[in-house]
């Protein structure tokens, strides 16, 4: 079979993304123009300003990612892009931009869910991994324990109620004052503080074992901090960051290592933005090693959103044939 060339778009939040990428598992090109320094000013994404900013980038990266793998589009296979979930506006950049290019240069157009995307990132570094296995997906919008039955197939066995992981983070970061983007911050003031100082809640749904749940423990950072700040009392920022960050990692870790367990699964596969933190990576390989689990986690640079995971995914539904007619629209609230 002849190699196959996938130019993959992203664009669902604040990051405007393109990559080629070879036979699904071999990047030729990953390029990333990142809009954090923007969006920092405002403590989070301010999804018009994310929008036009894509409107400015989409065609240099794309360009980019061209040559940078040393390709022309007639050495291209296929168009993939991001069409949900994620920011309306965003989306519509990228999903333009692809219906555009596969049009003009006369290729199959593959229309790729960001949250498979992210599974698919492992792929990259795993030669070996192929389905089926057990996923924790934890991101800024989404935490799911699944499993990748095949490629492209995927049976949610868990989900959190309310807030996502990231979110929390996001949110508690910007009520101890640390700003945007939480995660990578509360990370880092974690380091310095006592994961044991404060006894926050790892909250539980006993009906549904496997699902998440983080607005209690949300609602206990804030009414800590507001009862320090009534008394008058000192906060220790760090400490906070670290009791926080260790029952967010807790809650992830045995829910996950529970749902591997129950459906005998011996390979755990972690994607998401927040499968960059180093905490829960820890945490998660040290349980998965005393229980004779494999874990796999794609390396942070391919944790957060890119364009080389769509490329990845695409790849499979490229194999099947499975093509998008050019009346694709995004999708923000795409389910798994």
């Amino acid at each position: 079979m002849n190699d196959i060339n996938i130019l993959a778009i992203e664009s669902s939040c604040d990051e405007t993304a393109a990559a080629v990428i070879k036979n699904g598992r071999q990047i030729l090109s990953n390029v990333i123009n990142s809009q954090v320094p923007i969006h920092t000013r405002y403590g989070g994404v301010v999804p018009e300003l994310a929008s036009r900013k894509h409107i400015q980038n989409i065609n240099p990266v794309i360009r980019q990612a061209l040559s940078d793998a040393s390709l022309t589009l007639d050495d291209i296979d296929a168009v993939a892009v991001t069409y949900g979930p994620g920011l309306v506006g965003a989306l519509l950049v990228g999903v333009s931009a692809a219906k555009a290019i596969a049009y003009a240069a006369k290729k199959p157009l593959i229309a790729v869910n960001h949250i498979e995307g992210h599974v698919c990132a492992n792929f990259l570094e795993h030669p070996e991994l192929e389905p089926p296995f057990l996923c924790l997906i934890v991101s800024g919008g989404h935490t799911h324990i699944a499993v990748m039955k095949d490629y492209g197939q995927f049976e949610i066995i868990g989900s959190t109620r309310d807030d996502a992981a990231g979110e929390a983070f996001d949110k508690v970061a910007r009520a101890i004052g640390l700003g945007y983007p939480g995660g990578p911050k509360i990370e880092l003031a974690a380091r310095e503080g006592d994961s044991s100082a404060i006894s926050f809640p790892r909250g539980k749904i006993d009906e549904a074992p496997y699902d998440f749940t983080f607005s209690g423990l949300k609602s206990a950072v804030l009414n800590f901090l507001n009862q320090k700040q009534m008394a008058k009392e000192e906060i220790n920022t760090a400490d906070v960051a670290a009791s926080f960050q260790q029952a967010v990692v807790d809650s992830l870790v045995e829910r996950a290592i529970k749902a591997a367990k129950d459906f005998g699964e011996k390979r755990i596969v972690l994607a998401g933005g927040v499968a960059a933190n180093g905490a829960l990576r820890g945490a998660l390989l040290s349980e998965c090693e005393n229980n004779n689990i494999r874990l796999f986690s794609p390396s942070p640079a391919l944790c957060t959103d890119n364009a080389a995971m769509i490329g990845s995914a695409a790849y499979y539904h490229y194999l099947k044939k499975d093509f998008f007619s050019l009346e694709l629209n995004a999708v923000p609230n795409l389910s798994l």
